[in-house]
């Protein structure tokens, strides 16, 4: 019962709210859809125990085993940071600034995957804001108008009109502006450490794979 309330309260606040809530309705879709779109790529599909990761791959590089290291990183399904340490670990016999271009290259081809349509989430918040205070200055002005050509007794009902219609434009715009900016803030901070795990284990990849260099080539002199 308090359920079927509280949704007949919103619906009536919306239908009070005038023509200014149906484009901040549409920012409001748009935002959930382009969140939750967000939402399974950067912590399902992209998302990867960096550590963890790196941990299996050092145990099959330390081991010789690169097809080993390749096959994990095949395993990993689309996640970024096992595609970047593919590139290199499949560039592992040439020198270091081949391996670290591989690696570069495969981070830049993954940059805009994971901050694709994040830009939109920032944009969607400012119109919102926007859209509410556009519906807020629509209604006072309905408002006052109607009110210097109104009955006398009508013009308190018609204020109150004009009002209702100006704040629920602004509760409206503002809540969907601050739901926006809030998951635009965990997602781009998301997108931000999964690149920063690129660029770290990215570097740790390089020094293992020198120092695996390293080792044969002592071990070949030493046989000579």
């Amino acid at each position: 019962m308090e359920s079927q309330s509280f949704i007949n309260s919103i619906i009536s606040n919306f239908q009070a709210g005038g023509i200014w809530m149906i484009p901040i309705a549409i920012a409001l879709a748009v935002s959930l859809a382009v969140s939750f779109e967000r939402f399974v790529r950067l912590f399902l599909h992209y998302n990867a125990d960096g550590a963890s990761f790196m941990f299996e791959v050092q145990k099959y590089v330390l081991a010789n085993d690169l097809d080993g290291a390749i096959r994990l990183c095949n395993g990993a399904g689309r996640a970024a940071l096992p595609k970047v340490i593919k590139a290199g670990l499949q560039r592992s016999s040439r020198d270091d600034v081949q391996i670290q271009n591989a690696i570069d290259a495969a981070s830049l081809e993954m940059i805009p995957k994971l901050e694709r349509r994040l830009p939109y989430l920032a944009l969607i918040a400012n119109i919102s804001t926007l859209l509410g205070l556009l519906g807020t200055i629509n209604g006072l002005i309905r408002s006052f108008a109607a009110v210097a050509l109104a009955d006398p007794a009508q013009r308190q009902a018609i204020l109150a009109s004009g009002i209702s219609e100006a704040m629920n434009a602004t509760a409206f715009g503002l809540v969907t502006a601050i739901f926006t900016m809030v998951v635009h803030s965990i997602l781009t901070n998301k997108a931000t450490k999964i690149l920063e795990e690129i660029d770290e284990f990215g570097v740790k990849l390089l020094d293992l794979l020198s120092a695996r260099k390293f080792r044969h080539s002592s071990e070949k002199a030493g046989q000579e």
